[in-house]
């Protein structure tokens, strides 16, 4: 049976590097992220991303995050492997790394996304499976 989880969270840090690749106006740049869960998971994350940004703006990012917490009561960890772009409109999904679960939450598996609202914030979804 698939669970369902949602919530919010907060941006406590994002540190970026000097992009490390720039031509002809398209920027690739190492980001580390800091994250506070709010919801049906409580708990913090640090996520190292690479983002690509254009003359147009972000585009697209990629990246992996340590999520540590409780997700419905029941504590450990997972990797979440993040992609997400943006062209017409904006897509954030994020998939849990098979067999990265630690604690409570080992054999967790599953996906979700990232919704930004128009005020910036930031709430998220994960439909996954405890086995």
């Amino acid at each position: 049976m698939t669970n369902q989880a949602a919530g919010t969270f907060d941006i406590d840090s994002w540190d970026a590097q000097e992009p490390y690749q720039d031509e002809d106006g398209v920027r690739l740049t190492r980001v580390r992220v800091g994250k506070t869960f709010h919801g049906d998971l409580v708990g913090s994350s640090t996520a190292e991303l690479i983002t690509v940004e254009t003359a147009a703006g972000p585009v697209a990012y990629v990246g992996v995050e340590t999520v540590r917490g409780i997700l419905h009561g029941r504590e450990g960890t997972f990797v979440l492997q993040h992609s997400a772009g943006s062209d017409e409109s904006q897509w954030l999904r994020w998939l849990i790394v098979p067999t990265s679960g630690t604690g409570e939450l080992t054999g967790i598996r599953g996906q979700g996304q990232i919704i930004v609202a128009p005020d910036g914030g930031h709430s998220w979804t994960l439909d996954y499976l405890l086995g």
